[in-house]
């Protein structure tokens, strides 16, 4: 048996958790850091880690 990865179609989409838009970031930032969240939702929750 393989130990392969398998993701829905839910979770592969460009849909950012926080504000909920549509942006091409999210998948990038799902491969680099593992939060489907966009650059700017990354850039303020790193300003402003509240």
């Amino acid at each position: 048996m393989s130990n392969e990865i398998k993701y829905s179609k839910n979770e592969l989409d460009d849909i950012c958790e926080e504000c909920k838009k549509e942006k091409k970031s999210v998948s990038q930032n799902l491969i680099m850091y593992g939060y489907k969240i966009c650059e700017s939702c990354r850039l303020s929750k790193t300003i402003f880690p509240i």
